[in-house]
């Protein structure tokens, strides 16, 4: 995928989770969400073991699973299905994605500035901080435009 094919689909993608965003909305309820919609549809576990083909203590431990994280999507989508609810499933970045690699081209050019300013003060060499800045949204940039896998490397 090309720099500008990457660039482009971070906007369509943050334009997409935009909605997304409202972390209250999707915020798991304390006793799950099968527990929750199925209390509000005023089904009983039987009921809801009957609809999903399961017997009524399977849904306690559906329900239970849920609760401390260890339920897999198929087993939600299915509980979802059978009280006729769809299963919505995303990973919702904290920031948008354009301005995490903003932030993480940021910490590269920070980390390899602060090694070359390092060596210009051994050999006495100082910068004006004004160039020292050109430089550094220069560096950014060129980080961003380059932007693939080599970004996210653990070394900066």
């Amino acid at each position: 995928m090309s720099a500008e094919d990457r660039i482009l689909a971070r906007k369509h993608l943050d334009k997409r989770l935009d909605s997304l965003r409202n972390e209250q909305a999707l915020v798991r309820p304390p006793k799950g969400w099968v527990k929750a919609i199925r209390e509000a549809l005023g089904l009983t576990t039987a009921q809801l073991g009957k609809r999903l083909g399961v017997s009524q203590p399977r849904i306690i431990d559906i329900e239970r699973s849920e609760k401390v994280g260890a339920i897999t999507l198929d087993t939600l989508e299915r509980a979802a299905n059978a009280m006729e609810c769809k299963l919505v499933y995303a990973f919702v970045p904290k920031k948008p994605l354009q301005v995490l690699i903003e932030d993480r081209a940021r910490s590269i050019a920070k980390s390899r500035l602060e090694i070359t300013s390092h060596n210009m003060a051994l050999e006495a060499q100082s910068v004006l901080a004004e160039d020292e800045k050109e430089q550094f949204e220069k560096m950014v940039r060129k980080i961003i435009e380059k932007a693939g896998s080599d970004i996210w490397k653990d070394e900066l």
